[in-house]
């Protein structure tokens, strides 16, 4: 098989993607895959905006770094915590320069708002929909780089490496393509497929993390998956729309069944703004002493213009639902959102693999410890693949570029049979939803590592449906490992 050189391939298109192909020299020759179209990923759907230390008067490093230790319930790792909140100032500000418009006070200077567990306004956005924002800006840019060629609906198959080399089998237009290179990103994304309802976009399957898994490197707490509040309670779509964590930063109410305040009853200090995994907990607390699991967010009472036009899209999105949140509290459900483990990576985005790199939600930096504090994983997503773009061009020699021959698999083989995919998502939802269910995750570890084995070795075609469900049985089986041993060290499995 022929295979194309690069000097490095890009795997992803969000903010973890588009920043390190801006950062890296632009000597190299570059290969940056998308696995649908470009503005399709979970950075493009980050409503609330990126956390970072703007205001130095009123502001300061040890406070963003506490507030973060406190939502992560200080399992976060302190070296990497500190470079994100010492560095991510200065990559927000880049972002400026790269035409990104966050919205201004009249001053002129960055309107920085509150969310939940911050202890101040630090949340630099642009309306309710800064992650969009972020991306199509980076996107205008990237797209005019000579030395980065971008294959969009180009879908990762396999991954191999031999020797220094990676060999990378891409799928586009029915037709399969060969790469190879020396320096490969996973900014894949998360993993929010494997559940039945998630915020996360069609693309989250966990493939970068399947890839990294298979060669060899480390992935590291799994189980760490958090669950947003304040997802609207979608009853009949997969994907739940979010209702930003800045809406309750503006002063929205959480209410149960009876339209009643609760979150005083667990926390009377924090309330509404207590950290995510706090308030998802909470309202299970409270669906237990009602019978209930209707649940809804109240930001009504606040003036009807400011609503509209703090939260253009959330407004649009709900009315679309038939809710009008200017005149009435809207439905909304605890919902699979963000992974905070992944694939293990140093302070550069390094993994123990050479070479090979992870950046975003697919890698684990440990800044987030157990649960990530709201707007920081923009955030990460800028620091940390900048930190890569630095550590290739430190050890970047210039070679010439031409093609490579490797023996490589066929993709053919038998058809996938159908349901796989939905069988382990229905296992996920019951064995691990917002807290885990420990005797549960012990009956269905069994089943995962069935389903897992037999698409290893099950002899079938390599196709985009087939990887997919290969990553999400890999993540499933990874997670529910990680919580049986927990149950098991806690004495919950007998």
């Amino acid at each position: 098989m022929i295979f194309k050189e690069y000097d490095v391939i890009i795997v992803g298109s969000g903010v973890s993607g588009l920043y390190a192909a801006l950062n890296l020299d632009s000597s190299m020759k570059i290969l940056m895959l998308s696995k649908k179209e470009l503005t399709l990923c979970n950075s493009a759907l980050a409503q609330g905006g990126v956390a970072a230390v703007m205001d130095e008067k009123g502001d300061d490093y040890e406070l963003h770094i506490k507030d973060t230790l406190i939502a992560g319930g200080y399992k976060n790792d302190m070296d990497n915590l500190r470079i994100l909140v010492e560095q991510g100032p200065k990559d927000v500000r880049k972002l400026v320069d790269y035409g990104v418009e966050f919205d201004r006070k009249e001053d002129g200077s960055i309107h920085l708002t509150l969310e939940g567990g911050h202890c101040r306004n630090r949340i630099a956005h642009h309306k309710d929909s800064t992650g969009y924002e972020i991306v199509t800006s980076l996107i205008e840019n990237v797209t005019k780089l000579p030395n980065v060629t971008i294959l969009e609906n180009a879908h990762l198959l396999g991954l191999d490496k031999r020797g220094e080399d990676f060999l990378a089998d891409v799928l586009q237009g029915g037709e399969h393509s060969y790469y190879t290179t020396k320096a490969m990103i996973l900014a894949t994304g998360g993993i929010g497929r494997v559940y039945e309802f998630t915020t996360n976009s069609a693309i989250a399957t966990g493939d970068g993390i399947q890839f990294a898994y298979n060669l060899g490197a480390e992935i590291k707490h799994l189980n760490y998956v958090q669950f947003h509040p304040t997802a609207y309670a979608d009853r009949e779509n997969r994907e739940c729309f979010l209702v930003s964590e800045a809406v309750r930063g503006e002063g929205a109410y959480l209410l149960n069944c009876n339209k009643e305040r609760f979150m005083h009853k667990y926390e009377p200090e924090r309330k509404e703004l207590a950290p995510r995994d706090v308030v998802s907990k909470c309202i299970l607390k409270e669906q237990k002493a009602t019978g209930s699991d209707r649940f809804y967010l109240d930001i009504s009472y606040k003036d009807s213009e400011f609503i509209k036009n703090r939260f253009p899209m959330i407004y649009k999105k709900v009315l679309e639902k038939g809710y009008d949140m200017t005149k009435e509290p809207i439905p909304i459900y605890p919902c699979q959102h963000y992974l905070m483990g992944g694939i293990a990576v140093n302070g550069n985005g390094a993994t123990k693999i050479k070479g090979l790199y992870a950046a975003g939600e697919c890698a684990h930096t440990g800044v987030h410890g157990i649960n990530r504090l709201a707007s920081n994983s923009l955030l990460e997503a800028l620091v940390f693949s900048r930190l890569i773009a630095e550590d290739i061009n430190k050890n970047f020699t210039a070679t010439a570029k031409g093609e490579k021959q490797f023996d490589y698999p066929t993709p053919d083989g038998i058809a996938l049979p159908s349901g796989i995919r939905t069988e382990v998502r229905r296992i996920m939802q019951r064995s691990f939803f917002v807290v885990p269910d420990y005797e549960q995750a012990a009956e269905d570890i069994g089943r995962i590592s069935e389903i897992k084995d037999m698409l290893y070795n099950g002899g079938y075609q390599i196709t985009p449906d087939y990887i997919e469900a290969k990553s999400l049985a890999t993540v499933a089986y990874i997670i529910l490992s990680e919580v049986v041993k927990e149950g098991k060290e806690k004495g919950e499995i007998k």
